[in-house]
């Protein structure tokens, strides 16, 4: 809390950009590099494309091209629309919006509670003549004083993220930021970014997350569009590659499933208090797999969060709804079946006995790439080693390093059958706990660690 308060502005278009930038602590308490979340859902219309909504409005207006009383069509897939009734609101224009059906019901009421008409569309390829943006402009042509919004190809899109999102970053971050994360629709704001950040600093990373099922990836790789198929998560990912999105400025582009997404933004309202929809739950999957693959502090990833939750009580923040679409099964899921995931040789368990030395347990880890071990004894867990312990004491004093492990020992990790569900298990990961171990036959034969976990829960 404190600070002084904004000032008071002439409309509520001028409230639009300058969102906060929030740093994410639960979510990444294993990971070194600090990430930081720009909260675009904290525009007054709920979304990033506030932004482009005024942008596009503005433009078409010094072209002449939509005057006084006009009519804004677009096809949409939500958030857009909200963005331009917004700017319609203030600047006395009427809206028309096509929606695919199956974007959530909320956004659809949103639209309506603008004073826009909408038309909900099949969700079907751009070749179908009853495609949403074919839809759009048809409406545009057949109306005098009418424009298409055309957000996929309207240069006034991206251009909006360069003279806005990308410098807000820069400042936020006072330069420091070294990789930028979000996921792609028109691909405007990550266009409109990072061509900024990369003339402040050619070296920023810019990675993109794609929906498991949008050709934005492959045609990044190859060149081609192939290979779309359907997918839940709603306003990005794309079965064409947009004229807003020049894919020259993308690093990397990495895809994330549904499931993965909407279980992350579910974490992401629970454990950080930041409510955002189910591309800010794709766009936090990889921000996290990012940072923990920099794994330095002096590092900075900046997550973009483009819209709000709110629009998605229906459906991936509903239980029902998730279980129904099969995203909400872990109850099905036992240790054994985590185990046999993640390739494991059950035969035998990675551990330190008591009578060990500090210096051997840290030798054991850095041979092996584990961060933390088991000390066992009598073939039962009597305890347990973490090497940011063990290093911190070996910092402070390093005569620790010729001690016992059994002097500096931590609580023994907690033991599970190899029957118990997946939704018991994953209680047993707090704050102090980083692994659980798994017994089959009467023996400890296993060990789950918090990054199986995180493979786990992001369905890899």
């Amino acid at each position: 809390m404190g600070g002084s308060a904004p000032a008071p502005v002439n409309n509520i278009l001028h409230c639009v950009g300058n969102t906060p930038m929030v740093r994410l602590h639960k979510l990444t308490e294993q990971i070194r590099t600090p990430v930081f979340a720009k909260c675009e859902f904290m525009n007054p219309g709920g979304s990033v494309k506030d932004r482009i909504g005024i942008s596009i409005i503005e433009q078409a207006e010094q072209e002449g091209r939509l005057l006084p009383g006009g009519l804004i069509v677009e096809g949409t897939s939500g958030n857009t629309g909200v963005g331009l009734a917004l700017a319609a609101a203030i600047r006395g224009y009427r809206c028309v919006f096509t929606i695919p059906d199956k974007m959530s019901m909320e956004k659809v009421k949103l639209l309506k509670a603008f004073g826009a008409k909408v038309i909900v569309t099949p969700t079907v390829g751009p070749e179908h003549p009853d495609y949403y943006v074919t839809i759009a402009k048809r409406i545009a042509e057949e109306n005098t004083n009418a424009i298409l919004a055309n957000q996929f190809y309207n240069q006034a899109n991206p251009d909006a993220h360069y003279r806005t999102t990308g410098p807000e970053i820069w400042e936020q971050t006072e330069g420091r930021i070294t990789a930028l994360v979000g996921g792609m629709g028109t691909g405007g704001t990550m266009t409109g970014a990072a061509r900024f950040l990369k003339e402040k600093n050619p070296a920023i990373r810019v990675v993109a997350g794609d929906p498991d099922g949008s050709v934005l990836k492959n045609a990044k790789a190859t060149g081609e569009i192939s290979g779309g198929q359907p997918y839940k998560v709603e306003g990005i990912g794309n079965d064409k590659v947009p004229g807003t999105c020049d894919l020259d400025l993308i690093d990397e582009i990495r895809t994330v499933s549904d499931q993965a997404a909407f279980l992350m933004a579910r974490r992401l309202t629970r454990e950080e208090g930041l409510f955002g929809g189910g591309s800010s739950g794709l766009a936090t999957v990889v921000a996290l797999d990012l940072a923990r693959e920099i794994d330095d502090p002096s590092s900075l990833v900046v997550l973009i969060l483009p819209s709000t939750g709110e629009r998605y009580l229906s459906k991936f923040f509903s239980d029902e709804w998730m279980q129904e679409n099969r995203f909400l099964d872990l109850d099905d899921a036992k240790a054994t079946d985590l185990m046999r995931k993640k390739g494991a040789d059950i035969a035998a368990v990675l551990s330190v006995s008591e009578d060990k030395t500090v210096k051997q347990a840290l030798g054991t880890m850095n041979e092996h790439g584990v961060t933390q071990l088991p000390v066992m004894s009598g073939g039962e867990c009597i305890g347990s080693v973490r090497e940011s312990h063990l290093m911190g004491l070996a910092i402070e004093d390093r005569a620790v390093l010729e001690s016992a492990v059994s002097s500096v020992m931590d609580a023994p990790f907690p033991v599970v059958q190899d029957h118990e569900p997946m939704n018991r298990v994953m209680r047993l990961f707090t704050r102090d706990n980083e692994a659980v171990l798994v017994r089959t036959d009467g023996e400890v034969r296993g060990i789950l660690t918090r990054s199986d976990l995180i493979q786990h829960l992001s369905g890899k």
